[in-house]
């Protein structure tokens, strides 16, 4: 899963400065590879 979600440039490099929406994009990146698999 982690693997995954390091796929996701945003995630992988960290643009979000604040921890809450960090976190969002974290839950968005993971619903989607969840629903594609």
């Amino acid at each position: 899963m982690f693997c995954r979600l390091k796929d996701f440039r945003r995630i992988a490099t960290r643009y979000d400065k604040r921890a809450d929406t960090f976190l969002a994009a974290i839950c968005l990146a993971a619903s989607i590879t969840w629903w594609i698999n």
